[in-house]
């Protein structure tokens, strides 16, 4: 009869001999937000998984990362997931990145990890670019508690994803394009109200960064005399005056 001790032997070589899942975040704008350690992680990865191969090449070249590079992104991870998983397995060490930011953030991720976790896979995501917290930051909104959004939908859904956060007190935040992000503020005024505080940031990191502040009403104003360019994270006071409570909070401790 095989021992208990064998057994959890036996299983402790096998995770040990699999391979690792790396989430590695790359920058949003400015290539100097690449941390060292997510440089190291893709030298030394026996596979690098990428978005879009062509945008990821510019970074890779940049960093002088050489590593063999696949495709992996929403149209065909459900195909090349499974033979990821069997690299793991086998023992490779593989990075999974995005075009930009945090893989699995409103982007390609969720279902890799999900299968390789599944797997007994030891999954590991470096801290590192995203988004929605340099945004939230910089609004001007309270950040002690939010609820990321995402994108809405691109046509049905889109009225019924914001009403269903019509009394969500927390601060919003969500990610559109220049093509949408006019109709996301005129349909959150219709939803929450012209007079809610909002502010909408564009082009994180990069040259032109820009974080317009203001009520929905301003913002819709704003974007109406200046064409919206570049991508979008679009900050909204919750319900119930946020900045009120901190007033009165402010008042209180006098």
């Amino acid at each position: 009869m095989v021992s208990f001790f064998v057994i959890v032997d036996l299983l402790t070589t096998f995770a040990r001999d699999m391979g690792k899942l790396y989430i590695v975040p790359t920058p949003v704008g400015n290539l100097e937000d690449m941390t060292l350690r997510a440089i190291r992680v893709l030298r030394e990865a026996d596979l690098i998984l990428a978005e879009d191969t062509r945008t990821s090449s510019h970074l890779l070249h940049h960093y002088d990362i050489r590593g063999h590079v696949l495709s992996h992104h929403k149209y065909n991870e459900h195909g090349t997931t499974a033979s990821v998983v069997e690299r793991l397995r086998g023992g490779q060490q593989v990075a999974l990145i995005s075009d930009a930011g945090t893989p699995g953030i409103s982007d390609p991720g969720f279902l890799l990890v999900r299968e390789a976790a599944a797997a007994g896979i030891e999954v590991e995501c470096l801290p590192g670019a995203t988004a929605l917290i340099p945004a939230l930051v910089v609004s001007g909104l309270p950040c002690d508690r939010f609820v990321f959004e995402g994108f809405l939908p691109q046509k049905k859904g889109r009225q019924s994803r914001l009403q269903a956060l019509s009394h969500e007190e927390r601060t919003m935040v969500f990610y559109e394009s220049p093509y949408r992000v006019r109709k996301l503020i005129e349909q959150a005024a219709e939803v929450f109200g012209g007079d809610r505080r909002a502010a909408a940031v564009r082009e994180i990191s990069k040259v032109h960064e820009e974080c317009v502040r203001g009520t929905l009403d301003e913002l819709s104003a704003h974007f109406a005399e200046h064409e919206p360019r570049g991508e979008f994270v679009v900050v909204i006071a919750g319900a119930n005056g946020h900045e009120d409570n901190d007033e009165k909070r402010k008042g209180g401790e006098q």
